[in-house]
C-alpha cells in the first residue's frame, strides 16, 4: 500500500499486474470545437510503461480486434478553448445488429489511478453479453497511463520507496517516513507540475461528456468499479440531465472524509482477513497458517513484527519488509480467488521466503516483473491529493492511532500513518467529500458487497441515499471480495444485465447472495 490518502482500490488493474507476472501537453485548442472531433480508431499499441507494459490486447474470442484512439480535451476546463492533452481511448465494437445496438458503455475501473486501456481487455470476456447491445470503451482517466501521465520518482527509488517502514515506531522513524512522502510529492511537481493542478474527479467527469458527445451518444450509459463509481457519481451530479444506464459496483462511500476513508478501510480489511481465517481453518484438510481463526492472525501480526528488524529474503536484490508484507496481505483481500496466494505466501514466509507476498505486494504497487512501475501510484496520489481538502500531520495521526489499531490490529497503524500521503502537496484539496447529489437522474444500480475489504459495504447504501430518492437502487451481495459483477454469482450478473440490456431497474433492496 503506498502512502496515499487511502488504500488504492484499483484491484481490477492490479490483477492483471498479478495474472502477467504520452501523451504531453502542448496542443492548443484555438477555436476548435472538441465536441466534433473524429477519433481515429487504429489497432491497439502495446501499453506503454506507465500503462503497466506488456503486449497488445489479444483479439476478441469473436476474432474481432480491440481498437484505441486518442480524444482531446482541454487541459484546464475553466479554459475550455486553451491547451489541450490527449486522452487514450480503448473500444470493442458491438457484436449483436445494427438495429440493438444501445451505444457505447464506458467503463471505468477505479484506483483512481487505474489504466482502462489496459484493464477492458483484460476482463472483455467478463462483459461478452454486455457487448451484444454495446460498443465496450474505456479510457486512461487524465493524469493516467497514456493521458498526461502524472510522473513522480524514478523506477529505482519507487523500489526503495515502498520498502520503507511505514509504520514508524519512534521518533526517527517518523521523520524519515514524512521526509520520504515529502520527497516524493515533491518529485511528483518537479515532473508533472503542470498537470497535478487539473486532475480533480470534477475535471475527468467533464472529459467524460466530452466523451459521451465524441462518441455520437445522447446519453452517457457507464459502468464504474471502485473509484469509478465516485467518477460515475459526481458525474451525475454535474450532468443528471445526460446520464444513461448506469451501474456503481464496489462503492466508494461518498460522505466520507479521506480519514474516514482510511478507517473504513481499516476495517474492511480486518473484516476480510477474518473471513479469510475463519474459511481456512474451517476446511476438512488442516489450514497450513494456523490451528484456530486467531492463531491465524496472532501467527501473522508476528511474522509482520519479526519484518520490523528483520527482513527476509524476497524477489532478489529485495527483502521482504514488513512494509511489504503488509501490502501483499493487503492485496490477497481484494479477492477471495487471491485467498490461496495469501496461505501460500504465508507459508512461505513463515519458512522464510518471501517470493510469494513480494509478488502481492508488487501487483498492488504496478510494479511489472522487470522492474519498472506503472504509474498507478503517482497518479493515484495526484487525483486523491487533488479531491481531497483535509491534510494530516504526524501529530494528528499519532493522536488517532488508538482508534485505527481498534479497527484493525493489523492494517490499524499501516492506514493511519498512509494518511501523510498529502503532506506539502503542491496543489490544494477540493474538498472534504465530493458532492454526488443527482436531481433528475435516472435510476442508477448501486451494487455493495457485504466481505469488500476496499470500499465497504456500508458505502453502497450512503451513496444511494447521497444520490438522492428515485436515482440510488441499492442492491446487496453477501459474499466476499471488491467487486460483484465479475465475481461468483448469477443473480448480481442478471440483475446487471437486465438493467443495461432491456431498462429493467431491480426493486431498491434486492439481496443477491
Amino acid at each position: 500500500m503506498p502512502h496515499h490518502s487511502r488504500l488504492s482500490a484499483a484491484v481490477l488493474t492490479a490483477t492483471v499486474v498479478l495474472s502477467s507476472l504520452l501523451a504531453g501537453c502542448g496542443d492548443d485548442a484555438g477555436d476548435e470545437d472538441l465536441t466534433r472531433q473524429r477519433l481515429d480508431w487504429k489497432d491497439c499499441p502495446s501499453p506503454s510503461q506507465e500503462q503497466g507494459g506488456g503486449g497488445s490486447p489479444s483479439p476478441l474470442p469473436d476474432g474481432d480486434a480491440w481498437q484505441c484512439a486518442t480524444m482531446k480535451t482541454p487541459l484546464d476546463w475553466d479554459r475550455p478553448d486553451g491547451e489541450t492533452i490527449d486522452l487514450a481511448l480503448i473500444r470493442a465494437r458491438a457484436s449483436g445488429p445494427d438495429s440493438a445496438r444501445i451505444g457505447s458503455l464506458v467503463f471505468n475501473f477505479g484506483g483512481p489511478g487505474g489504466s482502462g486501456v489496459t484493464t477492458l481487455p483484460a476482463f472483455g470476456q467478463d462483459y461478452a453479453r454486455l457487448r451484444t447491445r454495446y460498443d465496450l470503451v474505456s479510457f486512461d482517466p487524465r493524469g493516467v497511463g497514456r493521458s498526461a501521465p502524472v510522473r513522480c520518482l524514478s523506477d529505482r527509488r519507487l523500489d526503495a520507496y515502498f520498502q520503507q517502514d511505514a509504520t514508524p515506531d519512534d521518533g526517527a522513524e517518523r521523520a524519515e517516513l514524512l521526509e520520504n512522502t515529502r520527497e516524493f510529492n515533491a518529485a511528483c511537481e518537479q515532473n508533472s507540475g503542470k498537470i497535478l493542478p487539473h486532475v480533480r474527479t470534477t475535471d475527468a467527469a467533464r472529459d467524460m461528456d466530452l466523451m459521451r458527445q465524441v462518441l455520437g451518444d445522447g446519453r452517457l450509459h457507464y459502468f464504474g468499479i471502485s473509484y469509478g463509481t465516485e467518477l460515475g457519481a459526481v458525474y451525475a451530479h454535474l450532468f443528471p440531465k445526460n446520464v444513461g444506464r448506469a451501474v456503481f459496483d464496489a462503492v466508494v462511500d461518498p460522505t466520507q472524509t479521506s480519514e474516514q476513508g482510511s478507517l473504513g478501510q481499516a476495517e474492511g480489511f480486518q473484516r476480510a482477513l477474518d473471513n479469510y481465517a475463519e474459511d481456512c481453518t474451517s476446511k476438512a484438510e488442516d489450514c497450513p497458517v494456523g490451528d484456530t481463526p486467531q492463531d491465524v492472525k496472532d501467527r501473522i501480526a508476528r511474522l509482520l513484527k519479526d519484518l520490523d528488524s528483520r527482513p527476509i529474503p524476497g524477489i532478489f536484490p529485495r527483502d521482504l519488509t514488513q512494509t511489504a508484507a503488509t501490502s501483499g496481505i493487503a492485496q490477497s483481500l481484494y479477492s477471495k480467488d487471491f485467498w490461496e496466494y495469501l496461505t501460500e505466501g504465508l507459508e512461505g514466509a513463515y519458512d522464510g521466503d518471501g517470493r510469494v507476498l513480494m509478488v502481492l505486494s508488487d501487483s498492488l504497487n504496478g510494479r511489472g516483473e522487470n522492474g519498472e512501475y506503472s504509474n498507478l501510484t503517482a497518479a493515484n496520489t495526484a487525483i486523491n491529493c487533488a479531491d481531497d481538502k483535509p491534510r494530516y500531520d504526524t501529530a494528528y495521526v499519532q493522536g488517532r492511532l488508538p482508534e485505527f489499531r481498534r479497527a484493525s490490529a493489523l492494517f490499524g497503524d499501516f492506514l493511519a500513518w498512509g494518511m501523510l500521503g498529502c503532506t506539502d502537496w503542491p496543489v490544494a484539496g477540493a474538498a472534504d467529500h465530493p458532492d454526488v447529489r443527482a436531481p433528475g437522474a435516472p435510476p442508477i444500480l448501486v451494487i455493495g458487497t457485504t466481505g469488500d475489504p476496499a470500499t465497504p459495504y456500508e458505502g453502497a447504501r450512503r451513496m444511494a441515499d447521497a444520490l438522492g430518492e428515485g436515482v440510488g437502487v441499492e442492491l446487496t451481495y453477501e459474499g466476499e471480495g471488491h467487486g460483484a459483477y465479475t465475481g461468483e454469482s448469477p443473480c448480481v450478473r442478471e440483475a446487471v444485465d437486465r438493467y443495461l440490456l432491456d431498462g429493467t431497474v431491480p426493486a431498491g433492496g434486492t439481496v443477491c447472495s
